[in-house]
C-alpha cells in the first residue's frame, strides 16, 4: 500500500513542497514515482517521515537530521530513542503548564504571586558547572543574580529573544547563507548584543564580550552537542562558529 504526496502532506500536516525538498536533498525519497509524475510513499517512507518530523520538533536542522537517521540501525530502536526525548520534553512542558496555571490562578484569585513557583520547567541553572569551570564562579553568580532579579515579563521576553535568535541561525544555515556575508554577520551582531546584555559575561559590559570569550563560546557550540542542538546540530553550530569568527576578526 502506498499514498500520494498530497495524501501524505495532508496526513502529516506539512506541504507537498516540503516533501519534494526532502527528496531533493536526499532526506526522504518516495517509494516510487507514478506514470503521472506524482511521488508515492510506502510504510517505510512514512516511518522515516515520522522520525524526520519528530527531530524537527526537537529543534534539529535538516543536515543534523540526516546524520541522525544515517546512524540509526532500525526503526523501532530509533523510535524508542525519539520516545525518550519526547517524554523528557513532555515532562518539562507539563511542569511549565502547571507553573503558568498556578500563576493564572493566583492572578484571578487576587493572591500573592509566589516567585519560587513561577518558573518550574524553566531551568536556567543546567549549565552552572560548565560556566563556573570555564569562566569562574563570579561570572555565574552575576548572571544568576541578574536572572533572578528579572520580572516574569522580562524573563519571558529574554527567553523569546534567545529562541528567536536560535531559530534565525538555523534558518540561515539551512538556506545556505554565507557565514561571512551580510545576513550572517547581522546575526553575529545580534548574538554579540545578546551576550553583552547578560551580566557576568567575561569582558562584558558596555563594550560587550571579549574577543577571547566570543571565539571560545563559538568553539564550544561545536564541541558540546548540547549547545549545538540550539543551532540545529553540529553543522549548524559550525555555521554559527564560522560567522562569529568572521565577526570577531572584523570587529573585536
Amino acid at each position: 500500500m502506498d499514498w500520494s504526496i498530497q495524501e501524505i502532506a495532508k496526513l502529516a500536516g506539512t506541504t507537498s513542497r516540503t516533501l519534494r525538498h526532502y527528496d531533493d536533498i536526499g532526506l526522504l525519497a518516495p517509494a516510487r514515482i507514478g506514470a503521472n509524475g506524482y511521488r508515492y510513499y510506502d510504510e517505510p517512507a512514512l516511518l522515516r517521515l515520522q522520525r524526520i518530523l519528530l527531530l524537527r520538533e526537537l529543534g534539529l536542522g535538516l543536515p543534523a537530521i540526516a546524520d541522525v537517521l544515517a546512524q540509526e540501525e532500525s526503526a523501532p530502536h530509533a523510535l524508542r530513542t525519539h520516545l525518550g526525548w519526547l517524554q523528557q520534553e513532555r515532562d518539562r512542558l507539563a511542569r511549565q503548564i502547571a507553573s503558568v496555571e498556578r500563576t493564572i490562578g493566583a492572578l484571578e484569585g487576587g493572591e500573592r504571586l509566589m516567585a519560587e513557583n513561577m518558573f518550574d520547567g524553566f531551568d536556567h541553572t543546567q549549565y552552572k558547572e560548565e560556566v563556573e569551570e570555564r569562566w569562574g564562579k563570579e561570572a555565574y553568580a552575576k548572571s544568576d543574580a541578574w536572572w533572578r532579579s528579572l520580572t516574569a515579563e522580562d524573563k519571558a521576553a529574554w527567553q523569546q529573544r534567545a529562541t528567536q535568535l536560535g531559530a534565525d541561525w538555523i534558518s540561515a544555515h539551512e538556506r545556505g547563507v554565507d557565514p561571512a556575508g551580510e545576513e550572517a554577520q547581522a546575526l553575529a551582531q545580534r548574538h554579540f548584543d545578546w551576550l553583552r546584555d547578560i551580566p557576568g559575561t567575561p569582558g562584558g559590559g558596555a563594550g560587550g564580550p571579549s574577543r577571547e570569550y566570543f571565539l571560545g563560546l563559538a568553539e564550544m557550540y561545536v564541541a558540546d552537542e548540547r549547545f549545538g542542538a540550539n543551532y540545529g546540530g553540529r553543522e549548524g553550530a559550525e555555521f554559527v562558529r564560522d560567522a562569529m569568527t568572521a565577526y570577531a576578526e572584523r570587529n573585536l
